[in-house]
C-alpha cells in the first residue's frame, strides 16, 4: 500500500470531512484506504495517515484527479427542470438520467441537483450530499444558501477554478499540505470557518466594503463536499453538530462511522461545531465555534 501523512486541524471540521474526502477519492482511484489522526493526549494540531491500495501515493493521485476534473450535473428524467436550461443558466455540463433512478428524491430545484467530478477516462466522484433531506433520512449539512438557489455543482465547479487559476497547483506544492491553499473566494459550501463570519460579531460586513476580499480554501471545501457523500456529523440541531475522529488505524467504512459519533469500541474524540446565522436567519448558516467534548 502506498501511505502519505498531511496536516490538519481537528477543531476545524471543513478539514476532517475533508480528510474522509480523500479517502473516498482514493477508494475509486486507488483502490481500498485506511486512515488514522495521528493525534497524541489532546493534540487538536496533528496529522493524517492515508494508506490506499497500489503504488500511488494517495493524496497525489486525488489531486491530480481534482487538477483534471469538471463537474457533471444530472437531472431526473422526466423533471420540469431541464437539462439544456441548468447548463445555460449556470454553465454546467447537464444531462438528463438514463432511468428512473435518482440518488434521491427528485428535487424541485435545481441548487440540488445531483452532480459528480469526471476527468477526460470518464473516471467519476459523486458530490450529492445536498440532495438528502427529511424524506431520505438523513440530515444534509447544506451550509450555504446561494441566491437565486445557485446549485451546490456550480460551487463546486467555482472551487475547482479557483485551485486552476491562484495559488499552487495540486500536484507542484499542495501535496504535502492540501488544507493550506487558499485564495480569494466570494461563496462557498462554508465548510472551512477560516473564511466565514457573522457580520454583528465581527462588527461589519466585508460586502460592503469593495477593497476587502475574503479569503477562503478551495480544496478543502471540494474535498469536505467529497467527505459527506456517505457520513455526516451528528445533528443535535439546527445549529449544533457533533463529530468524531480516532487514532485507530481504520478502513473508509469506519471512518464515517466515525465521523457520525459511533465510537464501535475503537478511541474516539468527539467535538461539537456550533454554527450561526451570517445573514437571515433560516438561510445560510456558517461555523462560528468547535469545541471538544471528551474521549471514549
Amino acid at each position: 500500500m502506498a501511505r502519505a501523512t498531511i496536516p490538519v486541524d481537528l477543531r476545524n471540521p471543513g478539514q476532517v470531512f475533508a480528510c474522509l474526502g480523500l479517502m473516498e477519492a482514493a477508494e475509486v482511484l486507488c483502490g481500498p484506504c485506511e486512515g488514522a489522526f495521528l493525534y497524541k493526549s489532546s493534540d487538536t494540531l496533528t496529522r493524517f495517515a492515508i494508506a490506499a491500495a497500489g503504488e500511488a501515493n494517495p493524496v497525489e493521485a486525488t489531486l491530480a484527479f481534482l487538477d483534471a476534473a469538471s463537474v457533471e450535473v444530472t437531472v431526473p428524467r422526466g423533471s420540469d427542470i431541464s437539462a439544456k436550461d441548468v447548463s445555460t443558466k449556470w454553465a454546467l455540463a447537464a444531462r438528463e438520467a438514463e432511468s428512473s433512478a435518482y440518488p434521491f428524491p427528485p428535487p424541485d430545484t435545481p441548487a440540488t441537483l445531483a452532480a459528480a467530478l469526471v476527468d477526460n477516462r470518464g473516471t467519476k466522484i459523486p458530490v450529492e450530499h445536498w440532495g438528502d433531506s427529511s424524506r431520505t433520512g438523513r440530515d444534509n449539512v447544506k451550509l450555504w444558501a446561494g441566491a437565486g438557489g445557485y446549485p451546490g455543482a456550480a460551487l463546486a465547479r467555482d472551487a475547482l477554478s479557483l485551485l486552476r487559476s491562484s495559488g499552487p497547483r495540486p500536484l507542484t506544492q499542495a501535496v504535502a499540505d492540501p488544507f493550506s491553499v487558499q485564495a480569494a473566494q466570494s461563496s462557498s459550501f462554508r465548510f472551512d470557518w477560516r473564511r466565514d463570519y457573522v457580520p454583528l460579531d465581527v462588527g461589519f460586513s466585508p460586502n460592503e466594503h469593495g477593497n476587502v476580499s475574503m479569503v477562503g480554501f478551495p480544496l478543502v471545501e471540494l474535498l469536505a463536499a467529497i467527505g459527506l457523500q456517505h457520513a455526516r456529523p451528528k445533528r443535535e440541531d439546527k445549529l449544533t453538530y457533533r463529530y468524531g475522529v480516532s487514532n485507530a488505524v481504520l478502513p473508509t467504512s469506519f471512518v464515517r462511522a466515525m465521523l457520525g459519533c459511533q465510537g464501535m469500541n475503537f478511541p474516539m474524540r468527539t467535538f461539537r461545531m456550533r454554527l450561526g446565522w451570517p445573514g437571515q436567519e433560516g438561510q445560510a448558516r456558517c461555523i462560528i465555534d468547535t469545541r471538544e467534548e471528551g474521549t471514549t
